[in-house]
């Protein structure tokens, strides 16, 4: 993966986080009726995002991204995939179905981040 590519996935992983801290904040309780959460549920989930684009948009200004600065961002993002599955298995039986929905496709989207980014993150051989 080019050095530009892994770029604009740290940027675009970055934004979506802060688009879910933006909706956490400022939509709290829609959004937890919305999925049928607890607000503090959406709460934590909002600041985590912010915690986690922070070093993503530094990784992404860097003229090389640091390989083990981006392993850690998607460990992070492994680490919310896995929360994600824990708050269905936690809240299922009082979340609504499209919250259901929008979880576990959320954390397939970061999944996917994560192996982009843990690749992106793999030394790179020279190119003639």
């Amino acid at each position: 993966m080019s050095i530009s590519n892994l770029k604009t996935v740290l940027i675009v992983d970055a934004i979506t986080c802060t688009g879910v801290l933006a909706l956490g904040l400022l939509a709290l309780e829609p959004v937890a009726a919305l999925l049928g959460l607890p607000v503090v549920v959406v709460t934590f989930g909002a600041w985590i995002c912010l915690a986690a684009a922070l070093p993503m948009f530094a990784a992404a200004a860097q003229a090389v991204p640091n390989a083990a600065l981006v392993k850690l961002i998607a460990v992070g993002n492994l680490g919310w995939v896995a929360a994600s599955f824990a708050v269905v298995a936690v809240f299922a039986a009082q979340m609504t179905g499209l919250g259901i929905v929008i979880v576990l496709a959320q954390a397939v989207a970061v999944l996917a981040f994560a192996i982009i980014e843990w690749k992106g993150a793999a030394p790179r051989l020279a190119h003639a």
